[in-house]
């Protein structure tokens, strides 16, 4: 899985609970331009502010280890 695919989960979710990308960067306590950009797959962002988006629209990360 790749920014964009992440993005686009972020995005999909964001407007299935009827969110705007302001009430959810406030929620998540991340700026609006962080999440703008994490919707379209682009900037670099810390793993703890994917984390506090994902947990803020009740998703998680799942993390398996390879051989």
């Amino acid at each position: 899985m790749n920014r964009k695919d992440i993005g686009n989960i972020i995005k999909t979710r964001r407007k299935s609970l009827n969110i705007s990308q302001q009430i959810l960067a406030d929620l998540s306590e991340v700026g609006i331009n962080t999440l703008v950009a994490m919707e379209r797959g682009t900037g670099n962002y810390k793993i703890g502010t994917l984390l506090s988006v994902l947990n803020t629209l009740g998703l998680q990360v799942k993390i398996t280890l390879k051989d």
